[in-house]
């Protein structure tokens, strides 16, 4: 359905030291990296979609979030869902929600919602059953 998803960053190098372990961890690796341009991409092969982008804004003004946008990451277990949060906390994220059910959604479903320095927010679900 995505052919890419992109946040807009202030700080390139602050922004891959935070997703270059969450990206790896959900198995995608850096697939593009061009700081005189302003972006970086992850996903799991350069002509492989969906890709996951992280750019300075085109028109030059500061990067800011969108109300009510948001990213979500699928994970293959409950455990990389634990483990996403914990690489987010370690480097500098902040909690919007700890991994945990939310079976208001559906009963299998078990995510973490965290926020990167620029206050994009990021979510990692695992929808199977424990």
């Amino acid at each position: 359905m995505f052919s890419h998803v992109t946040f807009g960053t202030n700080d390139l190098t602050r922004a891959a030291a935070f997703y270059d372990p969450l990206m790896a961890r959900l198995g995608f690796r850096r697939i593009e990296s061009d700081p005189a341009h302003g972006l970086i991409g992850y996903g799991t092969g350069p002509e492989e979609t969906p890709q996951f982008y992280l750019m300075k804004p085109f028109d030059g003004q500061a990067a800011t979030v969108g109300n009510g946008a948001m990213a979500a990451f699928e994970a293959r277990d409950r455990a990389t869902v634990d483990e996403f949060h914990r690489i987010a906390m370690e480097g500098g994220g902040s909690c919007e929600g700890p991994p945990g059910l939310r079976p208001h959604y559906h009963p299998d479903y078990y995510g973490t919602y965290v926020r990167d320095a620029d206050g994009n927010k990021l979510c990692c679900v695992c929808h199977r059953p424990a």
